[in-house]
C-alpha cells in the first residue's frame, strides 16, 4: 500500500495521509503505524477482496507491488496457504517491519522482500507470478502505462493483476462535528485538493480503460463501501488521529484560523475534545478493485 517515489520531502505519507502511498525512503515510525492501523481496521475488507478474486486456480507465486508494512502480503498468505509472496517496496524500513512480522507469524519461509523503485526502467527479478497485487500504489507511479506493461510482461500467461485503489479518503467524524466547527473534516480534505492535483495526478483514475490499453483483459470491477463504527475497533481513534495529523500538514495553509484551531484541538491529546476521547467516530471510505488478466 505504498507509493513508489517521493512527492513531499517532509511528509511520510502512508496510503491516506495526505494521500495514499507512503513508499518513501525515510524513517517514519508514524507512517508505519498508520499503515498498520489501516491494516488492522480494514482487515475484514482486505480479506473479502482476496476471497473475491476470480482465480482459475490458487496462485503459487504472488508479487505484492508497493507492499508497505505488509497488509496485503499477509492477507494473501492467509488466503492462499500454499503461496509464496514477493513483497516489493522502496522503503527499507517498511520491508524490515514486514520481515519481522513474517518471522513472528512463522511464515518467513513464504515471504521474500525486494527493495526496488518501480518507476525505474530496470526491475529486479520478481519471478513469474500467477497473481500480482497492487493496493493503493498504482496511482503514485510517475508513468503508470510503463509500469502496467512491466506487470504484463512479468505475469505468467493467464495470470491475474489486482489493482486496489481508494475511491475516497477515510472520513471519521460525523458531519455535525466538531461542535464548534461543523464540517471541518470535509474542509480539511478539500484543502488538500490542489496538492493532490499537482503531485498525484492519477488519483481517482478509472483503471479499467488504462489496463485495457496496456494489453490486459479486464474481467471484473467492484467498489467496496467501508463503514466501521468506532465501537467495533478501538484502533479507529488512533487511525483518525494519525490520518488528520498528516492531513493537517498539507491543509493548514488553506484553512481558516478558526478551522485550524479546531483541528488542533482535535489533535491535542490533552484536550477533552481530542479525537482519542471521542465516542462518535467511524471509519468511512470506499475501495475500488479492478481485476485484469494477461491474455
Amino acid at each position: 500500500m505504498t507509493q513508489t517515489h517521493q512527492h513531499t520531502p517532509h511528509h511520510g505519507e502512508s496510503g491516506h495521509y495526505p494521500d495514499h502511498g507512503g513508499h518513501q525512503e525515510r524513517s517514519d515510525g508514524g507512517q508505519a503505524e498508520i499503515l498498520d492501523l489501516d491494516a488492522e481496521v480494514l482487515a475484514e475488507h482486505i480479506a473479502s477482496i482476496t476471497a473475491w478474486l476470480p482465480l482459475k486456480s490458487e496462485p503459487r507465486q504472488i508479487v505484492d507491488l508497493g507492499c508497505g508494512t505488509g497488509a496485503g502480503t499477509f492477507a494473501l498468505l492467509e488466503r492462499f496457504p500454499d503461496a509464496h509472496v514477493t513483497a516489493v517496496d522502496t522503503s527499507a524500513g517498511h520491508l524490515q517491519l514486514l520481515s519481522e512480522k513474517a518471522c513472528a507469524r512463522g511464515v518467513e519461509e513464504r515471504v521474500r522482500t525486494v527493495q526496488a523503485d518501480l518507476d525505474t526502467n530496470d526491475w529486479p527479478d520478481l519471478g513469474t507470478p500467477d497473481l500480482v497485487w497492487a493496493s493503493a500504489s498504482m496511482h503514485h507511479m510517475a508513468n503508470p502505462d510503463r509500469v502496467l506493461r512491466s506487470v504484463r510482461e512479468l505475469l505468467a500467461p493467464g495470470g491475474l493483476f489486482a489493482v486496489v485503489e481508494l475511491a475516497g479518503f477515510p472520513r471519521f467524524l460525523p458531519a455535525h462535528a466538531p461542535e464548534n466547527r461543523p464540517g471541518l473534516e470535509e474542509r480539511a480534505h478539500a484543502a488538500t485538493d490542489s496538492f493532490h492535483a499537482e503531485h498525484v495526478p492519477h488519483r481517482g483514475a478509472d483503471w479499467g480503460p488504462i489496463l485495457t490499453g496496456a494489453g490486459f483483459t479486464v474481467e471484473d470491477e467492484r467498489t467496496i463501501t467501508v463503514n466501521i463504527e468506532g465501537e467495533r475497533s478501538e484502533a479507529i481513534g488512533r487511525y483518525a488521529y494519525g490520518s488528520l495529523q498528516r492531513i493537517r500538514g498539507v491543509a493548514a495553509p488553506a484553512l481558516s484560523p478558526e478551522d485550524l484551531a479546531a483541528l488542533d484541538e482535535l489533535l491535542d491529546t490533552n484536550s477533552p475534545n481530542s479525537l482519542l476521547r471521542r465516542e462518535d467516530l467511524a471509519a468511512r471510505t470506499e475501495r475500488t478493485v479492478w481485476v485484469a488478466r494477461r491474455a
